[in-house]
């Protein structure tokens, strides 16, 4: 798993997403064996399977905020996160994300960041996980940070996220959504980190500082730093 095929996934990735990787193929960052700032990527839940994904469909209850789940399927466009910087820390393009750095998770098509807060989660209770904000701008409750063995979040190493205002960690505890979004599962936070709060980046497009060319349409929304 890891850099995206053009000639497989055409049909799933996002417009910008397929206009870089069509420019650079897929030399693009395979030779990183660490997650960077800047790329773009889907997390899949270790413990249950399920990539992390979000949608234009709000909850019912609760903050009533878009929703974040879990989902099975592979090649859904809605499951692409940028990785970023937060409001107080820069994030350098293509800079490995350290172990315990703090950080940005930006919904690539809808440009909202993954958000918690004190609601509880409409399935199992617990904290509740939502995408929030505008263009990929919210407030420190977009916050999480990298939890990981070494120096960098290693893109084979399982990691967790801790969302830095509550302590809770992004965590799936398989509870399955009915109509109409059936079949998908609860993403939410728990107070404490366990096998269910484990996430690998998965597909993707990893950046390094010199593959986004002048000109070309990068995501940071006009900023030049992540």
């Amino acid at each position: 798993m890891g850099i995206l095929d053009c000639a497989v996934s055409r049909h799933t990735l996002p417009t910008f997403l397929l206009y870089l990787c069509c420019i650079f193929g897929p030399s693009l960052g395979t030779e990183l064996s660490f997650v960077t700032c800047g790329s773009v990527i889907k997390l899949l839940n270790v413990k249950h399977n399920v990539r992390l994904h979000s949608h234009d469909v709000r909850y019912g209850s609760g903050s009533g905020q878009q929703s974040v789940t879990g989902v099975m399927t592979i090649e859904d466009s809605n499951s692409y996160w940028s990785v970023r910087g937060t409001l107080d820390t820069l994030c350098h393009r293509g800079t490995p994300v350290k172990c315990g750095q703090d950080i940005r998770l930006t919904h690539v098509n809808t440009g909202r960041n993954l958000h918690s807060h004190y609601f509880a989660s409409p399935l199992s209770s617990n904290q509740e996980v939502s995408a929030f904000g505008d263009d990929g701008e919210g407030d420190h409750l977009d916050e999480w940070t990298v939890q990981c063995g070494g120096s960098v979040w290693k893109r084979e190493e399982a990691v967790r996220f801790r969302h830095k205002p509550t302590d809770a960690f992004l965590s799936v505890t398989g509870e399955q959504y009915g109509r109409p979004i059936n079949g998908q599962r609860e993403v939410h936070a728990m107070a404490d980190p366990s096998q269910h709060s484990l996430w690998k980046a998965m597909e993707g497009i990893f950046m390094k500082p010199s593959e986004i060319p002048t000109g070309s349409r990068d995501y940071s929304h006009l900023h030049t730093e992540f």
